[in-house]
């Protein structure tokens, strides 16, 4: 699943949500439900998600219908057109989806006007996924709902074009001088050293790796226009300056991906779906997967998840519950793993996954220093004036760009 601009774009798109209300729960079970969810336990469930394609879909209808036939409960799942839009007609007319996906920039809006069940503490597997996902899925120091799966930017390598131009495994760069130095290595007359795509959904890596991010750590506080992230951008622009990188934009590509697939560039910035695109697109290139390298900071990456929400109004939220269990059980994620290439949200999994996906294991290993993207209520529309901006970012002014961010995250954050 390729997060980029066409995802900020979807994500941007969140439609109003009527509120709904929502008393606390207690105790191990919902039983009793909140206001306004008179509980049954025998009522059906439905599950809509925002599919990437058929595999998933398929991976997951199959998923719910094994637990259907060992819970007893019926459960049928239904494959989004428009996930946001669905979701905010189901929740209008009070009768929601049981269970769906929700992304991190979606979360605030559902869980303010109380249509989102806050049911993490409840999981019998809390403790088990990983912290950065469980901070992207808090809001007002509630834990909402359990990560599905997510996904973090690793630095791809075209194998071949690394060998032509000398380099061994010793020179995979672990600093930014080292990254501009094999960029440079890498450069030819048919194709650039570096190529990413000119979105926050990228640069953003470069900004962690300064030391800086969108929001403060509790995200509670606008941070665009700090020092840190303005470095991390005028590394980019140097990059770009020096002629050995170049963003998809300029190559004529419409992600990295694609520039990597195409051979216009020797490395790319893409997060772990780009396998998915390499197998059945450009099957022809060799390449390895390594960790971003460092920032004056230390390591940084970008992640980015969904979770499993539950609605408020569901009637049989206890059995909701029970149904997202399974779904993010070890063996169940290790099973979606294999069938739509997405990174299990569980750290019982990793051993498993990495020894199976052995070339992407940079992904997973990132989830130590990964930052999620920010998911205060509008935070969506700054990042997409934000990318507006970064589409320019070789002749724009990181500060002037980072200081408009600033005033516009200002009228979100902390709201």
């Amino acid at each position: 699943m390729q997060r980029s601009k066409k995802m900020w774009a979807a994500l941007g798109a969140l439609a109003t949500i009527t509120a709904v209300g929502l008393a606390g729960c207690s105790g191990s079970s919902f039983s009793g439900g909140s206001a306004g969810a008179t509980q049954n336990a025998g009522s059906p469930l439905t599950v809509l998600i925002g599919s990437s394609g058929d595999a998933e879909t398929k991976a997951v209808t199959d998923a719910v219908a094994a637990w259907s036939s060992s819970s007893g409960t019926t459960a049928t799942v239904s494959a989004a057109s428009d996930l946001n839009q669905q979701l905010a007609q189901g929740f209008a007319s009070g009768k929601p989806a049981d269970v769906f996906y929700v992304s991190t920039d979606a979360l605030a809006g559902y869980a303010a006007n109380g249509s989102l069940l806050a049911y993490g503490d409840k999981l019998s597997n809390k403790d088990d996924f990983y912290p950065t996902l469980v901070s992207s899925f808090t809001y007002d120091g509630t834990f909402y709902c359990a990560p599905k799966d997510f996904s973090t930017l690793g630095l791809e390598i075209n194998t071949d074009m690394w060998a032509q131009a000398g380099l061994t495994d010793a020179d995979i760069p672990k600093t930014w001088d080292q990254l501009s130095a094999v960029a440079a290595k890498l450069t030819t007359a048919d194709h650039v050293g570096l190529a990413f795509s000119p979105e926050y959904a990228r640069l953003g890596a470069f900004m962690a790796q300064a030391g800086g991010g969108l929001v403060s750590t509790n995200g509670k506080t606008a941070t665009a226009n700090s020092a840190a992230n303005v470095a991390g951008l005028q590394y980019v622009k140097s990059l770009l300056a020096s002629g050995s990188a170049k963003t998809t934009k300029d190559l004529g590509a419409g992600w990295g991906g694609e520039a990597f697939g195409k051979g216009l560039a020797a490395m790319t910035i893409e997060g772990n779906w780009i396998g998915g695109a390499m197998k059945s697109d450009y099957p022809a290139i060799k390449y390895t997967v390594a960790q971003l390298p460092a920032g004056p900071a230390g390591q940084g990456t970008l992640q980015f998840t969904n979770c499993w929400g539950i609605a408020a109004d569901s009637q049989n939220q206890d059995a909701a519950l029970k149904l997202v269990e399974q779904l993010t059980s070890t063996d169940q994620q290790l099973s979606f793993a294999s069938a739509f290439g997405v990174m299990p949200s569980v750290q019982s999994a990793a051993d498993q996954w990495k020894s199976a996906n052995p070339t992407f294991a940079p992904f997973l290993e990132s989830a130590d220093f990964a930052q999620g993207v920010p998911n205060a209520k509008g935070a969506s529309d700054v990042i997409t004036d934000l990318n507006s901006q970064l589409e320019s970012i070789a002749t724009g002014d990181p500060q002037a760009i980072l200081d408009q961010t600033q005033k516009n995250l200002e009228a979100v954050v902390g709201k």
